[in-house]
């Protein structure tokens, strides 16, 4: 037997709310810890590459440039497949609190993600994806994808379980264009979540969502509302 090939610690810093924040790799897989524990992998980002072509799937046959906010970078898979599911002049905001995560990804994980922080049609907003989507009233957006924190269970920073909020799926909802989406990442099935999105007046699709390609089950949840498209004006 081959000997057991060591963790490596490539990166570190502080979460808001204190927590270590590590970037580590192993065997060529990646790995980003909050105290020690995954919060994510980079050998299971099948539900992240799924929530990004879900959040924007309804896009590809509109007829004009996509403008895509998507909150939180991670490991970059969703950025990469929103990319592979828009076209060439869609507008895409990214939303990462963390520069350290944007530096991870430009560095030690540019060659697991194909560098889609250099695509031209990306954003990166150093900032609260809230403060972004409270802004977003005004200049709304086709699509928001939100795979913030631990999903609807925050392990990073504890305001971001007011994303998720009545009052924050509100604020998503005035965010989007007419027959926009909003694309939600969570650990688990959340039933409060469901409910918030129909109550803000979105119609809710939950979709399961695997763990790793060829998983057995699903792990987690990828919850999509869909706004009302506009209502033609009667003459």
């Amino acid at each position: 037997m081959g000997a057991l090939k060591p963790n490596i610690t490539l990166a570190e810093t502080k979460a808001p709310n204190g927590a270590r924040m590590t970037l580590v790799e192993h065997d060529g897989s990646y790995c980003i810890r909050v105290n020690g524990q995954q919060l994510m992998h980079s050998s299971v980002a099948t539900s992240e590459i799924e929530l990004g072509r879900l959040g924007v799937e309804r896009l590809v046959n509109r007829g004009q440039p996509a403008k895509v906010l998507i909150g939180g970078l991670g490991l970059g898979f969703t950025l990469k497949s929103v990319l592979a599911h828009t076209g060439p002049k869609a507008a895409v905001q990214v939303s990462e609190l963390f520069p350290e995560i944007v530096a991870w990804n430009r560095t030690f994980l540019a060659g697991l993600n194909g560098g889609a922080l250099a695509d031209p049609r990306v954003t990166v907003l150093a900032e609260d994806v809230r403060a972004i989507i409270r802004r977003g009233a005004k200049a709304p957006y086709d699509a928001i994808v939100l795979d913030i924190d631990n999903g609807t269970t925050a392990m990073v920073k504890d305001e971001n379980n007011q994303l998720y909020s009545e009052r924050g799926m509100q604020q998503i909802a005035l965010a989007l264009k007419p027959g926009g989406r909003a694309a939600i990442w969570s650990a688990c099935a959340d039933t409060a979540i469901e409910q918030r999105l129909k109550k803000a007046g979105f119609a809710v699709q939950a979709v399961p969502a695997k763990l790793y390609a060829k998983a057995k089950r699903s792990t987690y949840m990828i919850y999509l509302g869909d706004k009302p498209a506009a209502v033609a004006a009667k003459g």
